[in-house]
């Protein structure tokens, strides 16, 4: 990377880090929580341990709060599990849950850590997805709704920025993976039946949200992969477009504008696809007024035109952290996704690409003229405690430095970014590869096979560990983005 010079982040920029409940909680039986979808997806995962202790941040969240004070945080975005609030379809408030969440949010601000709430990150209850076959059944908008206004009322005194489902986009492009297409017989059209129906859910969260949370602010958290055209070919440059559309764009015009586009209208009209748009739909989603975008992102991609005549190929991300064994997805008629020379990958083929970070937050501020938030940017390697106890990680210093260095040019540029939350604070269980994956500034001491092998947390240490890019993230934020340890940067 060419520094040209320090870039200014403005006062009360926003520094942090991310997580999710089902990924670092653990205690997934405890003090009446009940199983969730994501639950028994994550013990399908097999040799990578499931997520019933993961990072036993239930038990430690005390411990985890301070390392956060002590690295200089001030937001931490993290996400709240569904079953332990809602537990069963009685409806009635699980007050362990709530106990667990006020014990979070309060020890944040004795440290004054701003809390940024997810209200969905994967964790539908089991006795919703029974109830509302997923979320195939329109009854799941009552179901969320009535969540989400007893995270409001329970919480929004204190919690003023929220997000309402994460990477929806994702969970629609690659449903099979996620779990979300449990139930469908025809995905390619029932997949926008349920993201019209988690559109529902999402207008009536961003309207309940500024109806009962004085001065809460509530958005999208997209999860956004640039797509850059292979060539300058100019059906190259339509199957990057197409790539972008269906796999970001729609859903971005979607929450930004409050209405579906043109494009997606017609391509639903040319394919006899029925999202089930109700009576009164339409103007709801036209109410919903979003108040800035979540960005996820850590990669861009690359597109190219698929003719009718290539064979179709699913997306298959590299699960076993050998390099290689990634296999692009291949739409006929729309885009192939290909490799890109231009960019390193990292142990899971993740393309390595600081610039695309930038590239995100002009592309959103070009089409919405919407304040921004990193929630998640990060680094999975495998990694190891050494002779020492000690754990280095001079490869996820290299990235969140040159990410950040891009951020800050973005806000040069004239975005208007408001903070950075990388994923993730401490180790935490990856969605499909368990501990082997680590993202974590904190080094979570424990294995795939110990948490796989014990009973319960209380059978390990679950000891914290600071990493180096701890230590070098801690100087950066507390001089707001000037300490940028250029002892480092080969200056």
């Amino acid at each position: 990377m060419h520094y040209k010079h320090d870039p200014k982040f403005p006062e009360g920029f926003f520094w942090g880090a991310s997580s999710a409940a089902w990924q670092v909680e653990g205690a997934t039986e405890a003090d009446g929580r009940t199983p969730a979808i994501i639950d028994l997806n994550s013990k399908t995962k097999k040799p990578f341990a499931d997520n019933s202790i993961a990072a036993d941040h239930y038990h430690h969240y005390k411990e985890d709060v301070a390392l956060m004070a002590e690295c200089g945080f001030t937001s931490y975005r993290f996400s709240l599990a569904w079953p332990r609030i809602i537990p069963n379809s009685d409806r009635k408030v699980n007050q362990a849950g709530i106990d667990f969440y006020n014990n979070l949010i309060n020890e944040l601000l004795k440290h004054n850590i701003t809390p940024i709430v997810t209200l969905y990150h994967y964790d539908m209850p089991v006795w919703v997805e029974e109830k509302c076959n997923g979320w195939l059944d329109r009854s799941i908008v009552d179901e969320f709704e009535y969540y989400a206004k007893v995270c409001f009322e329970n919480f929004g005194d204190r919690v003023k920025y929220w997000l309402a489902i994460n990477e929806q986009n994702m969970q629609i492009c690659y449903g099979h993976w996620l779990g979300v297409s449990k139930g469908c017989t025809d995905w390619f059209r029932q997949k926008w039946v349920i993201n019209h129906n988690m559109n529902m859910c999402s207008a009536k969260a961003v309207i309940a949200c500024h109806e009962m949370v004085e001065g809460g602010k509530i958005g999208p958290v997209p999860g956004m992969v640039p797509i850059y055209p292979e060539t300058c070919k100019p059906m190259d440059q339509i199957g990057a477009m197409n790539a972008e559309e269906f796999t970001e764009k729609i859903w971005n015009d979607t929450n930004a504008y409050g209405k579906y586009s043109n494009f997606l209208k017609n391509y639903w009209k040319n394919n006899d696809i029925d999202p089930g748009i109700q009576p009164g739909d339409e103007e709801l989603m036209l109410a919903a007024k979003i108040d800035y975008i979540g960005v996820n992102c850590y990669r861009s991609n690359t597109g190219k035109d698929a003719p009718l005549d290539a064979e179709e190929q699913e997306y298959l991300l590299n699960k076993d952290g050998v390099k290689g064994n990634l296999k692009f997805p291949v739409v006929p008629g729309q885009y192939a996704l290909t490799n890109n020379p231009y960019v390193e990958t990292n142990d899971w083929d993740w393309e390595i690409d600081p610039v695309s970070l930038r590239y995100t937050l002009r592309y959103l501020w070009d089409h919405y003229q919407l304040p921004m938030m990193i929630m998640e940017n990060g680094f999975g390697m495998h990694e190891a405690k050494d002779e020492n106890g000690e754990v280095h990680d001079p490869e996820r210093i290299e990235f969140l430095r040159e990410n950040i260095y891009q951020v800050g040019l973005a806000i040069e540029d004239g975005v208007e970014v408001i903070g950075y939350n990388p994923w993730s604070f401490t180790d935490l269980l990856s969605t499909g590869n368990g501990m082997a994956k680590r993202y974590g500034l904190v080094f979570i001491d424990a294995t795939d096979e110990e948490l796989a092998n014990a009973k319960d947390a209380s059978e390990l240490g679950m000891k914290r560990i600071r990493k180096d890019s701890f230590y070098w993230y801690s100087k950066l934020i507390k001089s707001n983005g000037k300490d940028w340890g250029k002892e480092m940067l080969g200056k």
